[in-house]
Parts: structure tokens; C-alpha cells; sequence
């Protein structure tokens, strides 16, 4: 082929230069990151390469259409690479000089723990599980890139892949896009006084500590023995969601979460086995009131589980009731842990905080509410139940 002349940043240098499996770039916004990220894949990988499977990845369908789809398209059509015979529009594929890019998304389980691939490239991986990353992992054979903007100030992407000695981590900025038009480079700027938190996600790429963050939370090495187990929370997950399991205790003003099952594709038979290897004790299982059938089935095959407790308001009650304790997560119970850091508040278009939590990183969350409201919530509790 007659290669074009491109336009790159560093980036694109990044990716090759470096020989590591795993390359991480975490970048504000406009650093152009995944543009360059494309360029490489269609310039540099595919250009150099036959009979390969590159898959490009993000959480949602309609979110990656909308971008890193859209993108790569516009790409091969400003360097006149664009073809339609070869470009699959009904399963979202695209032959590319003897290689095959797919565009994937977590929705599409059947495509993620499906056939390997060659290279893989995560867009916004910060809204991935980390299991649903590790499925990817297990099936990629050459390269994996992610990309991100650093909005969670804690995530497994630090914790489990940058430590990695496979994994090199790059940050970028506006500042490393040459290409960026002056007014929006005059707009991120702005950020540095008006908003000190999105300066520092999305104009320096800083992790920022977040002033939407819910709840605060000891980790400790284990329970103490003077703590009283006082229910299980359970929520039901099966595609994208996992299916969690949490234990709580009560000793004064304190609680202590230990969670024991986070996994997708648990059927009601899986459930079942899990929750019988567990060998619990006489105390109550309180679950997803949305999934009646669930539960009752499950009651069936012998578990004492119920519907969880739901008044007016039911997740900002289970929130404050939770707020009022003390709380100590098990150091083993590492996406309890997780999703305790990264629950936040919504806000506005203004920036301005509402007393409405997000619905995300809340699949351990949601079963320590259950647990908690439905006994704590109870007037007499702690006058019989605890001693």
C-alpha cells in the first residue's frame, strides 16, 4: 500500500517504542489519546501485519459507536483508506488490509469470551469491571492498549494492571496534542478557575479526590470476634452485572463488610451451589426485592432468603443508615473496597452536587444496604437481637 503522510503526537510514539504487552494511557481531555491510539492501529499495526484479529472495546454499544467507531471510520475516510465492500456495518466489522477489526462491547458477552484476538484496545477502560477486563485478558494473544481519563481516584486499573511488570503506563494532557484548536485549548484552561476538581482530571490528567464521594471506610485485617453477624446481602447480576454476596456486623456504632461473591453469568443453579459451599449460618439472606422469582426459587431449594425491606426512598434511607456507622471493609474484600471509594453523588449540569447517588459501583453497595436496612431500620433492633 501507499502509506499517507499522518499526523501524530506522542502517542503514537508511545505505542512504538515501547515492546510491552500492556500499554495504559491515561490522559485529560483533548490529549488525543485515542485518536492517536487509531492511527497506530491502522497505520502502523494493521499496515504491518496479515491475517490479524484486532478488537476495539467499550462498555456500552451505543457509547462506542458514538466515538472510537465513528473515529476509526473518519479516519480511513480523511486518508482515503475507506472502503464499503470491506466495512460489515451489520456486525460492526471492518476488513483492513488483510486484518479483521471488530468493535465489541460488554453487552455482547458471547463476542468478549468468544474467539481470541491479536491486539486489543480498551476505550475508556476505567468503565470496565475488572473481570470483564480479565476475560479479555485471558483471550488476547499480542497487545493490549487502554485508555481512560482519570476520573476515579481509585480504580483496579491502578491497583491490578500498571503494577504489572508486562504494563507501561503513559499521561498525557492537552499540552501533548499540537493539533488542538486554540478556543478549546482557551476552554480547558478556563477549568484552572473555575472548577479545581476538572482542572486536575481533565486539564493536567491527575487523579483528583472527589468531593462527591458517598462514604468513608476503615480496611482491616479481620473481624473482630466481639462483632455479631447480623445478616447476608445478596444482589442479582447476569451479563454485565455480577451477582454479589456480602456479610455484615454490628459491634456498637461500627459495621464490618466482608464480601464473598462478585461474578457474572451466575445462573439460579450456580447461586444455588455457591450459597450451599458456603455454609451459612441460621441468619437471613436479604436480596434484590426487584427479583421475586429469583428469590422465591431460591427459597425453594432450601436458603432463608427473602426480599429485602424497601420504604419510601428506599436507596437514600439505606445510604443514611449506612452513614451513621462507622464502616470497616475486609483488606481481602478488594471490589467491596472499590466500589466504597468510587460511589459518589450525581451532579447537576451546574457541577453542583444532588442527593442522588450515580447508578454505578454500587453492586456491592446495593446487598450492604439490604442487609443493613432491613434489620438496623427496625426500632427494637439492639434492644433483644444484640447484647
Amino acid at each position: 500500500m501507499i502509506r499517507p503522510k499522518i499526523q501524530t503526537n506522542i502517542v503514537y510514539k508511545h505505542l512504538a517504542n515501547t515492546d510491552k504487552k500492556i500499554v495504559v494511557e491515561q490522559g485529560g481531555t483533548r490529549s488525543g489519546k485515542t485518536y492517536n491510539i487509531l492511527l497506530w492501529i491502522i497505520f502502523n499495526y494493521c499496515a504491518n501485519n496479515n491475517n490479524k484479529i484486532i478488537t476495539i472495546c467499550r462498555k456500552s454499544f451505543p457509547s462506542l459507536r458514538a466515538t472510537v467507531m465513528r473515529d476509526f471510520m473518519a479516519i480511513l475516510q480523511n486518508y482515503k483508506c475507506y472502503n464499503e465492500q470491506y466495512h460489515n456495518k451489520s456486525n460492526s466489522e471492518y476488513h483492513l488490509f488483510g486484518n479483521l477489526v471488530e468493535f465489541i462491547s460488554l453487552d455482547q458477552p458471547q463476542k468478549i469470551r468468544g474467539r481470541k484476538r491479536d491486539l486489543l484496545f480498551v476505550n475508556e477502560g476505567n468503565e470496565l469491571y475488572y473481570e470483564d477486563m480479565q476475560q479479555l485478558l485471558f483471550r488476547t494473544q499480542d497487545r493490549i492498549i487502554l485508555d481512560f481519563n482519570p476520573s476515579d481516584e481509585y480504580h483496579w486499573i491502578y491497583d491490578k494492571l500498571i503494577p504489572r511488570d508486562d504494563c507501561v503506563f503513559y499521561k498525557t494532557t492537552y499540552l501533548d496534542n499540537p493539533f488542538i484548536e486554540a478556543s478549546i485549548r482557551k476552554e480547558i484552561e478556563r477549568l484552572r478557575d473555575t472548577d479545581e476538581q476538572y482542572w486536575q482530571i481533565y486539564g493536567l490528567g491527575e487523579r483528583s479526590a472527589s468531593r462527591s464521594t458517598i462514604f468513608k471506610y476503615v480496611e482491616v485485617n479481620q473481624i473482630p470476634q466481639a462483632a455479631e453477624l447480623i445478616a447476608y446481602g445478596m444482589d442479582f447480576g447476569y451479563t454485565n452485572d455480577p451477582t454479589t454476596f456480602v456479610s455484615v456486623y454490628s459491634q456498637g456504632h461500627n459495621l464490618y463488610i466482608q464480601e464473598h461473591l462478585y461474578r457474572t453469568q451466575m445462573t439460579t443453579s450456580d447461586i444455588n451451589n455457591f450459597l450451599k459451599e458456603l455454609n451459612l449460618t441460621s441468619k437471613p439472606i436479604y436480596a434484590d426485592s426487584a427479583e421475586p422469582r429469583l428469590i422465591s426459587e431460591l427459597r425453594a431449594m432450601g436458603h432463608n432468603i427473602f426480599s429485602s425491606i424497601k420504604g419510601k426512598d428506599s436507596v437514600n434511607a439505606g445510604i443514611d443508615l449506612l452513614k451513621r456507622y462507622k464502616i470497616h471493609i475486609l483488606a481481602t474484600s478488594t471490589n467491596a473496597i472499590s466500589e466504597f471509594r468510587n460511589y459518589k453523588w450525581k451532579e447537576d449540569k451546574a457541577g453542583m452536587l444532588i442527593n442522588t447517588p450515580e447508578d454505578k459501583h454500587n453492586h456491592i453497595i446495593d446487598p450492604c444496604r439490604y442487609a443493613t436496612y432491613s434489620i438496623l431500620s427496625r426500632p427494637n433492633f439492639g434492644k433483644y437481637a444484640l447484647h
